[in-house]
């Protein structure tokens, strides 16, 4: 297995509607853009591209990714699509990345979009909840928020999680957001203005939900060789991992808790595992990058992570399945300021401020959610963070993390059904 670099990335602004602009031009904007910051690549070395979108519904249009590979130029080079849900990106990056690792390929683009103005909102939550199983969950109007709805109240239940936690993660990252010039929902907000935005599925408010979008994103991934040739500092992806899970959750079994090297199972001993406020296939998903890249307690070991945050509810979920914290203390973590930038002033009292920041960029609660294009995004967020171009990239460095070493990237589907994280480091 060959070492894989990041040798660079690009972003279109995340909006409500781009209605002037296709998907196909939207890739080829951010495409552009991570040309131009590595401008000795040649399209002659890129080797083959990866596609990802969620739904064919949102474009009408079959085969979108066979569109935008020849609106790029890159035919008749290999490509192919990848899909899993709102791991959409996580997996296409993941799949560049194993496109180099094999040996396969010395450059691979990795792109993802979505267009998800093109219906009617309405329109665009039936066609997310297809993604939950259509023979059961589905006719009985089943629909995302309330599954996480579902989720939180036994988070709340089992760990006595609060609503003005999951309200500080709404104020971190639509905080974040205001210095980042390509998300779409920057604001500043307080508890109050939280908790009392429109409800929509108890104990979830507007403000606790990701916003549909219109967006691209590209990862340029490449050989040791290449990325030497052509990147003043590449950053090295260092550990990939992914999990998964039953679609139904009334269908997951409890078992043990899938130990991380900090934890033992005396931490665990009343925990009714994963139960639904946990994400077993998360778990599993960092467990395995963590191995990969030689990680032993991620608190202590990563400078900043971009994890999938469709919910400040799954936020505070995913802090407990990455390891953060202990399952159940993830409330308290947030409560804590430990996933707060240290240099921003969120109005709260945070006494713990910029330990490990979560979700600099604003995360998808402000970015918003492009499907296909998120989890790339993230990984664009990451690169630019460990490579310290931050102010660069934004115009900026209030998003900087200081020296940043190692960064972590999180990618979620369904209700947990495919999760990837991926681990990158910087080089020398």
């Amino acid at each position: 297995m060959r070492p894989v670099y990041m040798i660079s990335g690009g972003i279109t602004k995340f909006a409500k509607a781009h209605p002037r602009k296709d998907f196909r031009l939207m890739v080829k904007e951010a495409y552009d853009y991570a040309l131009a910051d590595v401008p000795r690549l040649t399209k002659e070395m890129i080797d083959g591209a990866v596609g990802s979108y969620f739904s064919d519904h949102f474009t009408r249009q079959l085969k979108a990714a066979s569109m935008v590979q020849d609106y790029l130029g890159l035919c008749p080079k290999p490509s192919k699509r990848v899909e899993g849900g709102g791991a959409t990106g996580g997996l296409c990056f993941q799949s560049a990345w194993e496109a180099i690792a094999s040996g396969r390929m010395n450059c691979c683009v990795a792109f993802g979009f979505e267009t998800m103005s093109r219906v009617n909102t309405w329109k665009g939550n039936e066609f997310i909840a297809l993604a939950s199983d259509t023979n059961f969950d589905f006719p009985v109007g089943g629909f995302y928020t309330g599954y996480y709805a579902m989720m939180v109240q036994r988070h709340m239940y089992e760990f006595g999680t609060t609503v003005e936690q999951m309200a500080m993660v709404s104020i971190k990252n639509h905080t974040n957001a205001l210095y980042n010039p390509y998300a779409q929902k920057a604001k500043r907000l307080t508890i109050k203005d939280v908790r009392e935005s429109p409800m929509v599925a108890t104990p979830l408010t507007m403000e606790d939900i990701c916003v549909m979008s219109d967006g691209a994103a590209v990862c340029i991934l490449a050989s040791e060789e290449v990325a030497q040739q052509v990147c003043h500092r590449p950053v090295k992806i260092t550990g990939v991992g992914s999990g998964s899970d039953a679609m139904r959750m009334a269908d997951r079994p409890r078992g043990k808790v899938i130990l991380l090297p900090h934890e033992s199972e005396a931490d665990y001993r009343h925990l009714h595992y994963p139960g639904v406020h946990s994400f077993r296939g998360g778990r599993m998903a960092a467990k395995l990058a963590y191995e990969m890249a030689g990680i032993t307690n991620p608190l202590e070991e990563l400078s900043f992570v971009e994890l999938h945050d469709a919910y400040t509810s799954s936020e505070i979920q995913t802090y407990e399945d990455l390891g953060l914290c202990r399952y159940g203390e993830g409330g308290q973590f947030v409560e804590s300021g430990a996933p707060f930038m240290a240099s921003i002033e969120y109005g709260l009292e945070l006494p713990d401020q910029g330990r490990l920041p979560v979700n600099p960029s604003g995360g998808l609660l402000a970015c918003g959610h492009p499907v296909g294009a998120t989890g790339l995004m993230q990984a664009v967020f990451a690169f630019w963070q460990l490579q310290g171009s931050i102010e660069k990239h934004l115009g900026n460095d209030q998003l900087q993390v200081p020296n940043p070493k190692r960064g972590l990237i999180h990618s979620h589907a369904g209700t947990g059904t495919y999760i990837t994280v991926s681990i990158l480091e910087a080089c020398e």
